[in-house]
């Protein structure tokens, strides 16, 4: 992870762009299914931030899933989203479940120490069993919500539950969307300075399509206009 001049730094307001784009595939979505829609959307929209989100089960269990359709709303006050695809037959997953019933959750951003057990927490465990305890990842208590945080993530988002909503009929490709306002930060120490966060410290870990994931590389910085 490096500091580097922006890709065009010379350009200029005016300036031609020199783009390597040429010929376009249109694709009518109606004519795709479930899954190469899927497939369109998170190879197209990529990289994406990933939502590790734990909540409590009804037995007092912690669940926690990964979900990459994730980002910020705004920050007054500080508000989050992400979304939760209903299963392929229609249920509900855990996480929403379990958000609709306590109005509250975490999210923990993922770094590159974690990446492994990350992804093995979006295997389908039956309800009720604790995803943590299975892939060797730990708790600490939230100040504000009652579900615990990841210890190994570098930052934490405590959420209350500020509304749901539904998109598409439900079933495969359907999703719904969980808005949340983020009522405590924690950020790892050595991450955090004056207001601001070293991404070169929480190392970051981005979707891509497929089975694909990114780090962080090159950082350059460019001057709003």
């Amino acid at each position: 992870m490096r500091v580097v001049p922006s890709p065009n730094a010379g350009w200029k307001p005016g300036d031609a762009v020199q783009s390597p784009v040429g010929e376009m595939v249109s694709v009518d979505p109606a004519t795709l299914d479930a899954t190469n829609s899927y497939k369109m959307m998170i190879g197209s929209i990529a990289p994406r931030p990933i939502a590790f989100v734990s909540t409590l089960n009804s037995n007092g269990s912690v669940n926690a899933a990964p979900y990459s359709s994730f980002n910020l709303v705004s920050s007054v006050p500080p508000t989050l989203v992400f979304s939760v695809a209903f299963k392929p037959n229609g249920e509900k997953k855990d996480t929403l479940i379990n958000i609709e019933r306590t109005g509250e959750f975490v999210v923990n951003t993922v770094s590159e120490w974690m990446l492994e057990p990350m992804n093995y927490c979006s295997a389908e465990f039956p309800y009720g069993v604790s995803e943590l305890d299975k892939v060797g990842l730990t708790t600490v208590p939230s100040e504000i919500v009652k579900p615990p945080r990841v210890r190994e993530s570098a930052i934490h988002f405590e959420c209350k539950l500020l509304t749901t909503v539904k998109v598409g009929p439900g079933g495969a490709g359907s999703s719904t969307l969980v808005v949340g306002e983020v009522v405590r930060f924690h950020v790892d120490r050595a991450a955090y300075s004056d207001g601001k966060i070293a991404v070169e410290k929480i190392k970051p870990v981005s979707r891509l399509g497929g089975l694909r994931y990114a780090t962080v590389g090159d950082i350059f910085e460019v001057p709003r206009p």
